[in-house]
């Protein structure tokens, strides 16, 4: 009973090594191939941008509905603006009142004015009394202590007239510095009156507005997403390994979220030479060639690029290679690693440009034999 159980043992070993004796053959075999890269993305539309607020508020009022179309300058959002007109109005008052105290009507003007004329008649008096009894003393008429008093009073009025003319000058000058200062602030304020209406700064379709009338905004948070009017832009990202192997003009192939199995057909237009560093792909943009799917904003896009293909090439499929290009031959019977040149290469063949022609027995499974 012990030798039958080996000799059948014997047996199955036998019929197993013949059976892997006998691998598979295939030949090359002439087929349409064609070299893509796989791409992922979302449609936007053309020059599209979103509309940022300017300032801290409430949204008082929303002129706009998702899908409106609108002019530039167009008013879309207005945001409560009652601290920014308590500002202007602060500014236009100081402003006004600069310009008053810049004017022939200025109290603190005419106050300095008034005291440089004052100082100008005393100058006026005290050097006429002065010259006088400079006269008189030349001709021995007079005392000297008149003279030098008249002196004096001269030197106190003639300094005096120097002062009352700075002050005159400076109070001039602090007066225009004020005014031109308040009408800075007044521009300004205006300006920060324009900051609380939200316009359109072009021509352009509303695909989403974000904020509804009562709700708060902060500078710089997105309210709405515009876009112009026109074909629709496919945005795409492209790993960094296949970013060498796409051009501009190259055939894009590509299926929508929202379209289903449906292909479209589109052309690489430009290629962005910036990585992004978060996961490694370029960005690579396209244009629909043929009929253009319905514009879905943001609609996720599955896409091939077209890299090359050739009619009737000689492939052989990928899991013949042994390595990138290497195969195994049988010649004369016996297996033999050759060198091929290879071309065009997908997920599932490979071109054979060079080494082998379609009456070559080709090892299926090349890698189980790689020595």
């Amino acid at each position: 009973m012990t030798q039958k159980i080996h000799f059948i043992i014997l047996s199955f070993g036998i019929l197993g090594q013949l059976s892997c004796s006998r691998p598979e053959i295939i030949h090359a075999e002439r087929k349409d191939i064609i070299e893509s890269v796989y791409a992922s993305g979302k449609i936007t539309s053309e020059n599209q941008f979103n509309l940022s607020a300017l300032c801290n508020g409430t949204i008082i009022k929303k002129l706009v509905n998702d899908g409106d179309t609108v002019k530039k300058g167009q008013l879309l959002y207005l945001v409560n603006d009652e601290e920014a007109k308590e500002k202007a109005k602060a500014a236009l008052e100081n402003y006004f009142v600069a310009g008053t105290n810049i004017s022939e009507q200025s109290p603190l003007l005419t106050d300095l004015k008034l005291s440089l004329q004052s100082a100008e008649i005393r100058f006026q008096n005290d050097s006429l009394v002065y010259f006088r009894w400079k006269a008189l003393w030349a001709e021995n008429i007079g005392t000297k202590t008149n003279l030098d008093n008249a002196y004096t009073n001269y030197l106190v009025s003639l300094n005096q007239k120097k002062i009352a003319e700075q002050r005159y000058l400076a109070g001039l000058n602090d007066a225009a510095l004020s005014h031109s200062s308040a009408k800075s602030q007044l521009t300004a304020a205006r300006k920060g009156m324009d900051d609380f209406y939200i316009r359109s700064d072009r021509d352009g379709i509303v695909y989403q507005t974000l904020k509804e009338k009562g709700e708060s905004v902060h500078a710089n948070e997105v309210i709405a997403l515009l876009g112009t009017p026109g074909r629709p832009l496919i945005r795409l990202a492209v790993d960094q390994q296949d970013i060498d192997r796409t051009r501009p003009g190259q055939q894009v192939l590509l299926q929508t979220d929202a379209t289903g199995n449906r292909i479209f057909e589109a052309t690489v237009s430009c290629i962005y030479h910036v990585m992004n560093e978060m996961d490694q792909t370029f960005r690579v943009d396209a244009r629909f060639t043929g009929p253009t799917p319905p514009t879905f904003i943001h609609s996720q896009v599955e896409a091939n690029i077209i890299v090359q293909k050739k009619q009737k090439a000689l492939v052989l499929p990928r899991t013949a290679f042994a390595a990138k290009d290497s195969l195994w031959v049988y010649e004369n019977g016996k297996e033999k690693e050759i060198f091929v040149q290879t071309g065009i290469s997908t997920l599932d063949y490979v071109e054979i440009i060079a080494g082998i022609d379609e009456h070559t027995p080709v090892r299926a499974a090349g890698k189980i034999n790689n020595r």
